[in-house]
Formats: structure tokens, sequence, C-alpha cells
């Protein structure tokens, strides 16, 4: 008998010896799923600070002890969100001292989320204006504490600043566009809903520098006019997005001066500016072929002469509310087919025109196939009997809202 040869003695390879650090990161990039990268992060020690290193985004609750240590653990984060619910917010919530343990822990931070975090203050925002140098996005919404002083901290400290969003801010002024002005201007996004105390100075101010805005909220206020709106629009070629709702003292020449000067605006809300006429809003829908969502209810001095020519022209809207536009008719519709083609609208709101049936109903839907939801409350001539007896067919996915309080909510456009 021959001697059995002994078997080849097999070598073992750890994986941790056999892969680099920048390896085992190229594999971590490859997983899309979160809990991928969890589950990445949980098969060692080493694994798991190399997904700590790595990952960019983190929503949290967490007091300045716990800040700290998601500080030494997520070293390269760049996006921070510590917002508050409004139904459910917890005592203390985010704090000053919490805003100072991220400014001089998370170096990186590009994005950082404070909205509803009603206990933070303007010492809060100075100290993140003396720490993250890099900040390009702030969202301090219903921080109802915060003054012109904090802000402007946070302008001449983030420099790269893109967007900030200041809703409910009520104590804000002139004096705050002015610095941005001066010291961010690579502004894109602004929002100032409710903030009160802005006027067209301030606006004017604002565009001096910051030139590349794209998104302006400035919804509900009251003291802002054609003067400000129509120096938005000279200065900001590159607008998108412009909220003027319950902006009473906005009228004819900031609508001429938009169609003039903003031809790619996409998304316009002009809700309650009671001033605004057809001859504006013909002149808007002739220019601004690239509308997609128009809010104008309220603004009673409309007619069929406008709004016909809006849902002919502009063919790329998406979403069109004409609430209490008490004076339209069923011809607004009669524009619709003309060319053959097929409107883009998915919602359409059309609450408390008396004047609107289900004649024009049924002219919309031969045009509009991709409608998602229609609102007819309070339309005395469309009831949901009067469109089964007309054997209206709506799309199987559309939404129709036949009854109930204007007060109640509703699809937001």
């Amino acid at each position: 008998m021959t001697k059995r040869e002994s078997p080849i003695n097999e070598t073992r390879v750890c994986i941790n010896d056999a892969l680099t650090d920048d390896e085992l990161r190229a594999i971590l990039a490859r997983l899309e799923d979160d809990k991928d990268k969890e589950g990445f992060g949980m098969v060692c020690k080493r694994w798991l600070h190399l997904q700590s290193t790595e990952r960019r985004k983190l929503c949290a609750r967490a007091g300045p002890l716990m800040l700290k240590k998601m500080a030494a653990r997520f070293t390269r984060l760049v996006e921070l969100d510590l917002s508050q619910s409004i139904s459910r917010s917890f005592y203390p919530g985010v704090t000053d001292s919490d805003l100072s343990v991220i400014a001089s822990g998370f170096g990186c931070l590009k994005i950082l989320s404070l909205r509803n975090c009603k206990g933070v203050t303007d010492a809060g925002m100075v100290a993140l204006g003396n720490g993250l140098s890099y900040l390009q996005s702030l969202d301090v919404s219903y921080c109802r504490k915060l003054t012109d002083k904090g802000l402007k901290a946070i302008a001449e400290g983030c420099c790269n600043l893109r967007s900030l969003h200041l809703i409910g801010c009520r104590f804000i002024t002139d004096g705050l566009l002015q610095t941005l002005s001066k010291h961010c201007c690579n502004l894109e996004e602004l929002g100032l809903e409710g903030c009160s105390n802005i006027t067209d100075t301030g606006l004017t101010s604002l565009v001096d520098g910051c030139r590349s805005i794209k998104f302006l909220d400035v919804n509900k206020c009251s003291n802002v006019g054609d003067v400000g709106v129509s120096s938005v629009s000279r200065a900001c070629s590159s607008l998108r997005t412009l909220k003027l709702l319950d902006c009473y003292k906005v009228g004819d020449e900031s609508i001429f001066s938009l169609a003039q000067c903003c031809k790619n605006l996409e998304t316009l809300v002009i809700g309650g500016c009671r001033n605004i006429s057809d001859e504006s809003i013909k002149s808007l829908a002739a220019s601004c072929h690239s509308l997609k969502h128009l809010r104008m209810d309220w603004c009673l001095n409309l007619s069929d002469a406008s709004l016909s020519c809006i849902l002919s022209q502009c063919r790329k809207l998406e979403a069109l509310d004409i609430g209490c536009c008490e004076e339209v008719t069923d011809m607004i519709f009669n524009g619709l087919g003309s060319g053959g083609f097929q409107s883009s609208l998915k919602v359409l709101k059309v609450s408390n025109c008396p004047k609107i049936s289900v004649m024009g109903i049924s002219i919309l839907l031969e045009s509009c196939k991709s409608l998602e939801y229609l609102d007819v409350r309070s339309c005395p001539r469309i009831t949901k009997v009067g469109c089964d007896q007309a054997g209206l067919q709506f799309p199987e996915s559309c939404k129709v809202n036949f009854t109930g309080s204007l007060s109640e909510p509703d699809v937001s456009l």
C-alpha cells in the first residue's frame, strides 16, 4: 500500500488583513440601503469606525453630552437635522448650549435644520456663525426668539450660505437682508413667510448683492409691494419660485416685471393679491411658458379673458388654483384643446366659482387625461349627481372633492 499523502495545509486569510481602509470604504459606498450600511458597521469595531466616519447625514434628538459623542464618532458629517415636531415637541428641546457643541464639533457641516426649535436664541446663532464656516443651508423656521442680531452673525460667518429659511421669525427686519446682500452673494433660497417687518426697501437691498436667487417666499409679508417684487425680478432672472400669498400691496406692476424678466418662472403664488388684473396675467401667460404651479385664489379682478390664456398657453402647467375667482365661467376651458395638445394639468382647484358648471368640467376632461385632483367645493352648479347624469368619466386616479367646508384641510398647491 502506498502511503497516504498528507493534505495540503490551507491558510485562512482574515478579510481585515486583506482589505485596506480605502477598499472597505469603496465597498461601503456601493451600499445604497441604510439598513445595509448599518449592518456593515456591526461586523466589527474597525468597520463600525469606517461606517461612522463615512456617514454624511444624521437626524437625531440629543443633548450636549450625546452631541459631543456624536461629533467624535461622525467626524465627516455634512447634514444634521435636529428639527422638532410641532405636535410632539419635547422639553427643553434644542438649546443654545447644544448649538455651541455643534459649532465646535461638526466642522464639516453644510446643512443644518433647527425647524421648530423654539428654545434657541441669538446666542446660539452667534456660536454657529463663528464655528460653521462651511454652512450652506440653514432652516430656523418657527424659532421665534431669533432677531437680526443672531442671524447677522450667520450671514457674516457663513459666506457660502445658499439656503436660509426663516418662516415665522417675526422679529427679522430689512437690516438682515442688507447684511445678506453684503456677505452672501451665492444665496439661492430665502424663505421669509410671516416676517411682517420685511419691506420693499429690504428686498431692494437684498438683490443688490444676491442676484442668484431662485426661490423667494415672502408669503404674508404685508409690507411687500410692487417696488420690492419688481426689484427682485429685474435683478434675478434665474428666479424659479416666487410666493406672494396675501401680499395685498402687490399688483400688475409686479406681474408685468416678472413676465419681462423671469421667463423661466415655474411656481408663482399670488393668492389674495386682489389688485392684479387680466392684462398682467395675459402678459405672464405669453412669456412664462415654464409655469408649472400657479396659485391665484381670491384674485377677484380676474376673468375668463386671462385665465383661458393661462390654460391654453402655459402647456407645462401642472397645478392651478383659482378658488373664489367668482367671475370665471366655463369659457376658461375652451382653449384647452387648441392645437390638439394634451394638458399636463394634475391639480385644479375651482372652489367657490359659482359660474363654472358640469359643462365646463366635461370640456376640461377632454384634454386633461392626467388629472389627479379636482376641487369643486362650494360650486353650486357642479355636484356628484350632475356629473354622473352627464356621464363624465374622470381619470381612474383622480380624486374629486365635491363637499366640505373651504376651511377644511385640502391638497396644497
